[in-house]
């Protein structure tokens, strides 16, 4: 506790833009931007700039400042800072499509019809893991990708500390962490989906979430061999 106290002075949180604050000269630059509409103030950061780089860029398109937190101590330190300062919350880059990283009040319209979107659904359900996966639809922009996989932030943290030893492992050791794949329900792609003859609009959807597990380094084995075997057939 007291170095922690005597360390707010000098320790330096290193951005993307190779840059350094304090945690107080974060906090003031990061306010205006990254505060969501429940008053949060939303400090994300990348524990992996190679691997998280496609949502860094897709970040910084919207002016967001990406802090480093690249060592195995930094997860019990997101939770201290968290602890002592009031509705301030941490996020790694890729925990949420970025519009959803820090939540805002604009809402975005769907092109599509509660049928077709049902439809849409319905097509992701029958082709991709549904046991592992959890599968949202959501409006975004049509320049955004037309899906998308996150982790959640809470569990994802949780069992990166339990692997440490720094946690119950009765809480997270066993629990299979699912992903969250969010469909944009405004992208050309998925509209173009639902012309499409069954056996297209299978292989095609094999193809957009192979697509999203190999952006987050999540394919593998096997399921990267039918991947890349797959595109040839697709070029």
């Amino acid at each position: 506790e007291k170095f922690y106290e005597r360390s707010n002075s000098f320790a330096l949180f290193p951005t993307t833009e190779n840059t350094f604050y304090t945690f107080s000269e974060l906090k003031e630059k990061i306010v205006p931007n990254q505060t969501d509409k429940d008053g949060n103030l939303v400090v994300l950061y990348t524990s992996d700039e190679e691997e998280q780089h496609s949502y860094i860029h897709q970040a910084k398109e919207y002016g967001y400042e990406i802090v480093k937190l690249d060592t195995m101590i930094d997860n019990h330190f997101i939770q201290q800072l968290e602890s002592k300062n009031e509705k301030v919350q941490f996020k790694r880059v890729d925990a949420d499509i970025v519009s959803n990283l820090i939540a805002k009040d604009a809402a975005i319209e769907s092109v599509l019809s509660k049928e077709q979107e049902e439809k849409l659904k319905i097509l992701f359900e029958n082709t991709v893991e549904k046991n592992k996966v959890d599968i949202e639809l959501k409006p975004l922009s049509p320049t955004d990708a037309p899906i998308v996989i996150t982790r959640n932030e809470f569990m994802r943290r949780m069992q990166e500390m339990q692997k440490m030893g720094g946690g119950s492992p009765f809480m997270f050791g066993n629990m299979e962490e699912k992903i969250n794949l969010v469909v944009n329900t405004n992208h050309p792609i998925n509209t173009k989906l639902l012309e499409e003859d069954a056996t297209h609009q299978e292989k095609h959807i094999k193809q957009l979430y192979d697509l999203a597990l190999l952006s987050q380094n999540m394919l593998k084995g096997e399921a990267l061999t039918k991947f890349v075997q797959r595109s040839f057939e697709l070029i």
